[in-house]
């Protein structure tokens, strides 16, 4: 059992900052203990009387254990007494009726709980969102359910590694549902008109020069902002980067899709809709496969990234591999060539951190936030990589992280002459905004 007077200093201070701005937001890198750290400070909230109840809205597999396993670590927060809102309605409702401290919901029954309880039967005067960049989209159903009962909570904590994944355009409904509209005005029109020039049809929002750091000056005194390199002793990271030859037929089909992304983009009507479809469309068929219609069907076109993928493990002699798949067309073939993989889950998770699993499947959203496997091998391999900065570092993080032993091999499957390069130059550079998605396609039709 763990003591709190071994939390770092730097925790201590985050709890510090979030009493003295009951609304704010703990930006804290993968790593850095922004569950403990939380839970530390609802433990005092408590004991001090000013928190009755608390909600912590949460991805589902981090509502499902995270939260209660790591108060459950730790003697100064054992005691804290949790109940899930999870399941059937039914199930929901029971959780609901049970004495708690803490109550955890799933993100995606947050619409339910506000329609269920209503202004009047609102209980919950402190809320945690974990993770707050869910909350980016201001269209969303789930920032109107949360910006519904702000005015009836009395703090609210953000908890994050990545607040901007896509720019300081996510960053609005996020400061908003912490200040209402104090720090970056009431609406997002307002934002968008202060710090953004758009495109002419109005798809994409560039930052006028020195927005970014106009934006930071707003909001930083209700943000706190910590990169693990900079408290924690990291290990290694070795990138390696494994190119893979493209058969001729899977390699006419890809011509003949890349045709398809030259016409969008002579016709002038390529958006950021059709260009997200037509990159995935590109990157499958790197990956091997293509979809043949709607229900799931696909055509194997090449093995190449397979047959890397199977080297890797054979190299590994032994030590565990996680693998970051994107399409299901990829986990069946993988599962097909290396039966000895494990789907991730639960259970699969608790195996893998004691050894038991040597290859470990993973969609990188569904491993991005709050799961820890750094305890059960250090090699990972992405048999595809796609468009999504925030999956990208998160999944990365997965192992590259405090209590990892050796040193972190990440080996990148890309097949050659593909979108695939362009999307993983795209993804180091941390270009973010939706512009860099039309660029990378507009790229990727000029090395034709």
């Amino acid at each position: 059992m763990r003591e709190k007077d071994q939390l770092h200093a730097y925790q201590l201070s985050a709890i510090e900052h979030a009493k003295e701005q009951t609304f704010c937001a703990l930006n804290m890198e993968c790593g850095l203990g922004k569950t403990i750290t939380t839970l530390t400070l609802l433990a005092e909230l408590i004991d001090e009387f000013c928190m009755h109840k608390g909600l912590i809205i949460a991805p589902k597999r981090v509502a499902e254990t995270v939260w209660q396993e790591e108060a459950a670590q730790w003697e100064h927060t054992k005691h804290l007494r949790f109940s899930k809102i999870l399941g059937s309605e039914k199930q929901r409702i029971a959780a609901l009726q049970q004495d708690a401290d803490l109550y955890i919901i799933n993100v995606e029954n947050l619409v339910w709980l506000t329609k269920f309880l209503g202004p009047s039967r609102w209980c919950f005067d402190t809320v945690i969102f974990d993770e707050f960049s869910l909350f980016k989209n201001a269209s969303s159903k789930r920032f109107k359910a949360a910006k519904a009962f702000r005015k009836k909570i009395h703090c609210a904590i953000g908890l994050t590694g990545t607040p901007a994944p896509n720019g300081i355009h996510d960053l609005w409904s996020q400061i908003y549902l912490l200040d209402q509209g104090q720090r970056l005005f009431k609406t997002l029109t307002q934002f968008r008109n202060r710090f953004f020039d758009a495109d002419y049809f109005g798809y994409t929002y560039t930052p006028k020069p020195g927005s970014a750091e106009a934006v930071q000056e707003r909001i930083k005194d209700i943000c706190v902002s910590m990169r693990a390199e900079d408290y924690l002793s990291l290990p290694d990271v070795i990138e390696n980067v494994i190119k893979v030859p493209m058969p001729k037929k899977a390699h006419d089909a890809y011509l003949k899709i890349r045709k398809e992304l030259t016409l969008e983009l002579e016709s002038a009507t390529v958006d950021v809709v059709n260009a997200a479809v037509l990159v995935g469309k590109s990157l499958q068929l790197s990956n091997g496969a293509l979809y043949t219609d709607d229900k799931g069907s696909y055509e194997v076109l090449h093995n190449e990234k397979l047959n890397a993928l199977e080297n890797i493990i054979e190299e590994s002699a032994g030590d565990p591999v996680l693998v970051f798949y994107q399409y299901k067309s990829d986990l069946t073939e993988i599962k097909k060539r290396i039966p000895q993989a494990v789907e991730i889950s639960e259970e699969a998770i608790a195996a893998w951190n004691e050894g038991k699993v040597p290859v470990l499947l993973a969609h990188p959203a569904s491993a991005a936030h709050g799961v820890n496997l750094q305890k059960g091998g250090h090699i990972l391999a992405w048999f595809g990589v796609n468009y999504n900065l925030e999956h990208f570092e998160q999944a990365n993080a997965r192992l590259k992280r405090q209590g990892q032993t050796k040193p972190v091999f990440i080996h990148y499957l890309l097949t050659e002459g593909t979108i695939d390069t362009v999307v993983l130059e795209c993804l180091r550079s941390k270009q973010k905004t939706q512009k860099a998605l039309i660029d990378a396609i507009k790229l990727e039709v000029n090395h034709a």
